[in-house]
């Protein structure tokens, strides 16, 4: 069974998709970018400014489905330049512990909805 995840607490939708699909005991969530759920203006001042607004968003979202980071098992990160690697690691890796991290891919892509700097998605378990 497939159950629509959305909240408020994170950007609606800019398109034909939802914030995250249920489906059982997993959810697959879509990707998130830097907008700032109440006024939806993308929050890009930095890279790490840029990647928290990312992770709020995507905390959000898990939260809606009574999960956390600690039930995320695999996280995708798009990126725009590879050289922001350190800066996006650096805030990202705050949400979660190293000994329990989820598996992980980090892709370069030449462009970004919104062209952002940084979009992250992730499945959660619990």
């Amino acid at each position: 069974m497939k159950k629509i995840i959305n909240t408020p607490k994170a950007p609606a939708p800019i398109g034909p998709y939802n914030q995250a699909i249920l489906s059982g005991n997993t959810l697959y969530t879509s990707g998130q970018i830097a907008l700032h759920p109440e006024t939806m203006e993308l929050v890009i001042d930095d890279i790490k400014t840029e990647t928290k607004q990312v992770m709020e968003n995507m905390k959000a979202v898990l939260e809606a489905a009574d999960m956390t980071f600690d039930d995320v098992i695999k996280s995708s990160i798009f990126i725009s330049d590879m050289n922001n690697f350190s800066q996006i690691n650096e805030v990202y890796g705050k949400y979660f512990d190293e000994a329990t991290a989820p598996a992980r891919e980090t892709v370069e892509v030449a462009n970004l909805p919104k062209f952002v700097n940084v979009e992250i998605s992730m499945i959660a378990v619990k």
